[in-house]
């Protein structure tokens, strides 16, 4: 008995945990699949920041300024709907200024040891429409 119970435990952490983590992997897999629009030099206002922490990611809303198809400024957004400028200087892993590629950035870090990705959510391409299938009648 008291095994199931642990058993029950562990299995809602453990689903609980994977749906929590997985907003890059399920983004990563959008972008893959359906290919993104160029993102053009400009502050982009709906932009999504998947942090990676404890092998997932959390994700939370932004803005960021794109100059020259490199990410020079990153904008946190809290529940108020402000803005807050993030202080901390970032790079890529070459400490260059991060490209974006298909719509994501390059894995940015920051000196606080921080790692995250950017991602242009209005940039992902619409679905492909699909044919509408039929039955065909029994009686045929």
């Amino acid at each position: 008995m008291k095994k199931t119970i642990l058993l029950i435990f562990f299995g809602v952490l453990l689903s609980m945990s994977a749906t929590s983590q997985d907003c890059f992997t399920r983004l990563q897999k959008a972008f893959d699949a359906r290919g993104s629009h160029s993102v053009s030099d400009d502050m982009h206002r709906n932009v999504y920041l998947s942090y990676f922490e404890d092998g997932g990611s959390r994700c939370i809303s932004g803005k960021t300024r794109v100059e020259n198809g490199k990410i020079v400024s990153v904008f946190l957004q809290y529940d108020d709907n402000t803005y807050e400028l993030l202080d901390a200087k970032f790079y890529n892993s070459k400490k260059l200024s991060p490209a974006i590629i298909n719509g994501i950035s390059e894995m940015i870090h920051t000196v606080d040891g921080e790692k995250f990705k950017i991602v242009f959510i209005d940039q992902l391409k619409p679905r492909q429409k699909e044919f509408k299938t039929i039955e065909l009648p029994d009686d045929l």
